[in-house]
């Protein structure tokens, strides 16, 4: 047998490995081929375990092109194509890492993949696309990979304490709501308060809160008389309007439920059922379609109350910004709340979490909450760099933490924030705050912009254009920038007047704008909470 002087010539540089893995499996396979006289010698425990974390074994390179909330799904998934197949799990998220879900996106996929996480339908910004994709990636794996009957059981999840994650959920007790907007707006904005003395949580600015909200108690007792049940009607060991007020989602239908009626009826129905459970779209009304409105749309299906419970989607907490910091209102937390109420036909449709908040509980009343911990998207570190705060709407809400926080703490750094909505003359929140925060110098700079106040519309990105040299000048002393809102729209007109800015006063092509901005992102210095 040869003796191998080094055993790093035993993986061709060539090979599909990273340094780190052809190192471990060269000296794995130099073991097998030398003599058992020292001359090799093994890597330290500290090293090997090191190496081992860093081997994902599939020989995926890590990057994640597809991580962009902008981008479609069936876009991301062509980036992801020829991937292993938790990364294309995770390009099926909708790479928001919101922490609904209770991981990141790129956590959340690693979970399923290794079969730590069966529920594929934890991803509420993706919905039913992502669901039904996931649910398709899972087909895959399941035959790709079957578990051996000897494998060991998964190990259990760590435990919680109340209220840090989803699934151990804490209690706070609901204050105060107070409308926001003035007479003559058309959006409906709440402010809303909990104590959580008696819970024991604590947050920081910058974090979320979940919220598990309750049905609307009318819309349960129409399901309920569509299904010609009674309200008493037992349910998994509880009323069947028990269950469909708390437990599960009534918006909205999901492909179970089509399956269900499927069974139980014939002939067009069935057909239709069936298309729609599939994810086609038959009669063009799929993206309308509550759990009401299927039964109403299946009217001669009358499915067996406990089989339509479980043909639901658990109902999923929401997730709020918080608009308050812990060391201006020990105690205490805010959140900024759209409630959004719209019309599909002649019927009135409710947001679940928004009008849950804004209506259907009382001060003192006790909520299901936690806390989830933001995931790059906190002050910096250090108190005097500036800081530029971009967030329309109900996206001011981190905001207004960061704003207080600064203050509390007596930050010596600049704040700039921007600021938009409809009219100036109703919808400017928290405006006798922000105006006595600028009379101290707490904040530095005010802009606004109202899309409705002239002829023409004008955004928060038309104001970074407008006020674009001091922007950049901003920027080059440092300052950290931060977005919060729409992902789909608002944070990419802002991300794109933010390349313009970079392109006019820091004098670069429009392709150094790009990667000006692609680096800021990447040193933590852009920073988004978007949803």
């Amino acid at each position: 047998m040869t003796h191998l002087s080094s055993p790093t010539f035993l993986i061709p540089p060539n090979a599909p490995f990273t340094p780190e893995q052809r190192a471990w499996l060269s000296g794995f396979f130099a073991g097998f081929a030398a003599p058992d006289d020292g001359s090799i010698t093994p890597l330290s425990p500290e090293a090997n375990a090191a190496v081992l974390a860093s081997a994902s074994g599939d020989g995926d390179d890590g990057e994640a092109p597809w991580h962009d909330q902008t981008f479609a799904l069936d876009a991301r998934m062509q980036l992801a194509q020829g991937r292993p197949l938790r990364r294309r799990m995770m390009a099926a998220m909708a790479q928001q890492d919101c922490g609904q879900c209770g991981y990141n996106c790129e956590t959340y996929a690693d979970a399923l993949a290794a079969r730590k996480e069966e529920r594929l339908n934890l991803c509420a910004p993706g919905g039913k696309d992502t669901a039904r994709t996931l649910k398709a990636l899972a087909t895959e794996l399941e035959q790709a990979t079957a578990a051996p009957a000897d494998v060991a059981p998964a190990e259990p999840a760590v435990a919680c304490a109340p209220g840090r994650s989803r699934d151990t959920p804490a209690c706070a007790t609901f204050l105060s709501r107070r409308r926001l907007n003035k007479d003559g707006s058309e959006k409906e904005t709440w402010h809303i308060e909990f104590d959580l003395a008696a819970s024991d949580l604590s947050y920081k600015a910058g974090d979320s809160f979940g919220v598990f909200p309750k049905n609307d108690l009318g819309l349960v007792d129409q399901i309920i008389a569509t299904l010609g049940a009674s309200h008493t009607t037992p349910v998994g060991g509880k009323t069947l309007r028990d269950a469909l007020l708390s437990d599960v989602s009534l918006s909205p239908a999901p492909d179970a439920l089509f399956e269900l009626i499927s069974f139980i009826t014939g002939g067009a129905q069935r057909e239709k059922a069936r298309l729609l459970a599939q994810g086609e779209d038959p009669d063009g009304d799929a993206t309308t379609l509550d759990v009401l409105a299927v039964l109403q749309k299946f009217s001669n299906a009358r499915p067996h109350p406990e089989a339509f419970v479980e043909a639901l989607e658990p109902l999923q907490p929401r997730l709020y910004s918080i608009s308050s910091s812990p060391k201006a209102a020990p105690g205490r937390l805010s959140l900024t709340v759209d409630a959004v109420r719209y019309a599909v036909g002649k019927r009135k449709r409710l947001g679940v979490a928004s009008t849950f908040l804004a209506e259907r509980i009382a001060p003192g009343d006790g909520v299901s909450v936690y806390v989830q911990v933001a995931h790059g998207f906190a002050l910096p570190d250090n108190p005097a760099t500036p800081i530029i705060m971009i967030g329309p709407g109900t996206g001011v809400a981190p905001f207004r933490a960061f704003l207080q926080e600064r203050g509390a703490t007596r930050a010596e750094g600049k704040n700039w924030l921007f600021f938009g909505h409809q009219r100036s003359a109703c919808d400017f929140f928290y405006a006798d705050e922000f105006e006595a925060m600028k009379s101290t110098d707490l904040l530095t700079r005010l802009s606004l912009a109202w899309s409705r106040d002239g002829a023409e519309k004008f955004y928060v990105q038309d104001r970074m254009r407008q006020s674009g040299r001091e922007l950049w000048a901003w920027l080059a002393e440092g300052a950290h920038i931060y977005v919060c809102g729409d992902a789909q729209r608002m944070a990419k007109d802002v991300e794109r007047a933010l390349v313009d800015v970079v392109a006019e006063f820091g004098a670069r092509s429009v392709d150094e704008a790009v990667a000006f901005v692609a680096q800021l992102k990447k040193s933590g210095r852009y920073q988004q909470d978007v949803y």
